[in-house]
């Protein structure tokens, strides 16, 4: 090690020691912060869906399908870009009504959700894949051509 960084280097562990002794040493008893109260790490409070999934969507496409969705399956948030709960809940009402869903409407995109939309984009927008409930790279490219269709 070269003499100016060794130097530099006990300098700094001293100044660092030094500091730290003397803040110690000036705290005294009454002085002390009280020890923070203990939280819970789990909370036996209901959980509600908040993901976000716009199978590959850009922000434009999205909107694009949110406003398709308030303008024809009661979709009442904002047009974000972002496929929430509530963008899921108002597609499965669309997908419920033609498309052979029967699940909850929850906004959950599951399995029975993707294999509805796969139904409706097969019909519409060029899906030839299987009807799977699997969100792979043709539902995604029929998906884009949708959104890109209600530009």
């Amino acid at each position: 090690m070269r003499p100016n960084v060794l130097k530099r280097s006990i300098v700094s562990v001293t100044v660092v020691v030094g500091l730290a002794a003397g803040t110690l040493a000036g705290a005294g008893t009454s002085f002390a912060a009280p020890a923070p109260a203990s939280k819970a790490a789990v909370s036996s409070e209901a959980v509600s869906v908040l993901a976000v999934n716009n199978f590959g969507l850009s922000t434009a496409q999205a909107k694009n399908i949110q406003r398709w969705l308030a303008a024809s399956w009661n979709y009442n948030d904002s047009i974000d870009g972002e496929l929430g709960t509530n963008s899921w809940k108002a597609f499965q009402r669309c997908l419920a009504t033609y498309w052979d869903y029967n699940d909850t409407i929850d906004g959950d995109p599951g399995s029975n959700t993707i294999k509805a939309l796969q139904r409706l984009l097969k019909e519409y927008w060029g899906y030839t894949g299987s009807i799977d409930g699997i969100a792979g790279d043709g539902t995604r490219a029929a998906f884009k051509r949708m959104a890109n269709g209600h530009a």
